[in-house]
């Protein structure tokens, strides 16, 4: 899997997060719609996207961009840990 493959399927988990959290916005995608992310300011993932969406794009599909203008860093929902050293190893 390539660089713009996993951005594109981290980005799908992100939209199906925030589908869960906001359903309302999901009834403004058509039925069968084909989701096609955009992230604001990545042209050259964009670019991939589009050429991606051009490939799997069928006539009777509507087709959907989602543009998605911010996001926030990944982080670790870790909220304590500690190190445990072993003697011997």
């Amino acid at each position: 899997m390539n660089i713009m493959e996993r951005k594109n399927n981290e980005l799908i988990k992100e939209f199906n997060a925030y589908i869960r959290e906001h359903p309302e916005f999901a009834n403004n995608i058509p039925d069968n719609a084909i989701v096609i992310m955009q992230l604001e300011g990545d042209e050259e993932f964009n670019k991939w996207s589009l050429n991606l969406a051009k490939s799997h794009t069928e006539k009777e599909h509507p087709v959907i961009f989602v543009k998605i203008k911010k996001i926030r860093p990944i982080s670790s929902r870790i909220e304590d840990l500690e190190l445990q050293p072993q003697g011997g190893y």
